[in-house]
């Protein structure tokens, strides 16, 4: 899933006022795609490289582009929820077209609405609507869709399934997760003015003549030998 499918999809979303279809997997693969370019530009030996900063561009690119199609995802799905909540038609078509986490958003925000209705027109106690699970009447609508869904969008999971994909940490071989990346850091005093820059961490750092900051120590590095910081102490 490279930058120009997900423009493509993004594009596609931004021209209906419907939801289209998504491979359930989508989200997972964008980040799988962000983890290859990341590993690619910590191979450069030198990260403010042409070929590192564009590699970096590429980066936020699809960080843009995943997140401006979850945005207007989750609008679509937020007008779904509230015309549900009120009793008004809406296409269960397009019920069928969320994936798994956007399902439960769905579900979650009617059920939110309903709890917030019984507060506040028919006055029930808090600790009532507390106790409740998910209404009766948005279960029932789901289940009612699922009965007659399509292979594509699959199932609703159950309670005790893992979290939807794209919020889970990437699975490795063998079933193990990537941990998270830990960068050593340095601790540096800036020597001179410099543009905003991207550091191997995913950070963006804006630095000015006198800043004593800590930096990725790749990146600290780099500067140092080009005598833009100097290096005062490493921190691990």
């Amino acid at each position: 899933m490279n930058l120009d499918d997900l423009r493509s999809i993004l594009l596609s979303e931004r021209e209906t006022g419907r939801l289209t279809s998504l491979a359930p997997d989508i989200f997972d693969k964008g980040h799988a795609e962000l983890a290859a370019i990341t590993k690619k530009v910590y191979a450069f030996e030198d990260p403010f490289s042409d070929e590192a900063r564009s590699l970096i561009d590429e980066t936020l690119s699809i960080r843009e582009t995943l997140h401006d199609l979850f945005s207007i995802r989750t609008r679509k799905i937020l007008a779904l929820a509230v015309m549900h909540a009120e009793g008004n038609y809406y296409d269960r078509e397009e019920v069928k077209r969320m994936i798994p986490a956007e399902r439960e958003m769905f579900e979650q925000i009617a059920a939110g609405i309903e709890q917030s209705k019984g507060i506040l027109l028919q006055n029930l106690p808090h600790t009532q609507l507390q106790t409740r699970t998910l209404p009766a009447a948005v279960a029932a609508s789901t289940a009612a869709s699922d009965m007659d869904e399509d292979e594509e969008s699959g199932p609703l999971p159950d309670a005790d399934e893992p979290a939807a994909p794209g919020l889970q940490p990437l699975p490795l071989a063998g079933g193990n997760v990537a941990a998270p990346i830990i960068h050593p850091c340095a601790l540096v005093r800036v020597l001179e003015d410099m543009d905003a820059f991207m550091g191997v961490d995913g950070r963006i750092y804006t630095l000015s003549k006198g800043d004593i900051v800590t930096l990725p120590e790749r990146n600290a590095a780099v500067l140092s030998e080009r005598n833009i910081v100097l290096n005062i102490n490493l921190c691990k």
